[in-house]
């Protein structure tokens, strides 16, 4: 099995965590899905997979790579996470967690 940073080591990784609040991981879940189709669009967008922990429901992760970090900060900006972001504090209990990373190995 490949992933995109096997070939392509400059990539942006981006992985990004999140707690639903109680009785609101069904609404982020859907939230989040929505996230995808427009995301997967963007200019420097190589994947954006969404993930639920599935020993604990309320907890969801996008693991994201980007061909720049100019890409995903355009994404940042983009009207569809701008949304998203507004609605945070309903949704999440705690932060957001966002990761720059790149892979080393």
């Amino acid at each position: 099995m490949t992933t995109p940073t096997d070939e392509r080591r400059d990539l942006l990784t981006v992985v990004a965590t999140m707690r639903a609040r109680a009785g609101k991981e069904q609404e982020l879940r859907e939230a989040l899905e929505a996230l995808v189709e427009p995301t997967t669009g963007e200019a420097g967008c190589v994947n954006y997979d969404l993930h639920q922990n599935l020993e604990d429901p309320g907890e969801f992760a996008f693991y994201e790579n980007w061909e720049s970090p100019d890409q995903l900060d355009a994404h940042l900006a983009a009207p569809h996470l701008v949304a998203f972001v507004d609605r945070i504090p309903d949704l999440l209990d705690g932060p957001l967690v966002v990761r720059r990373m790149r892979r080393i190995a």
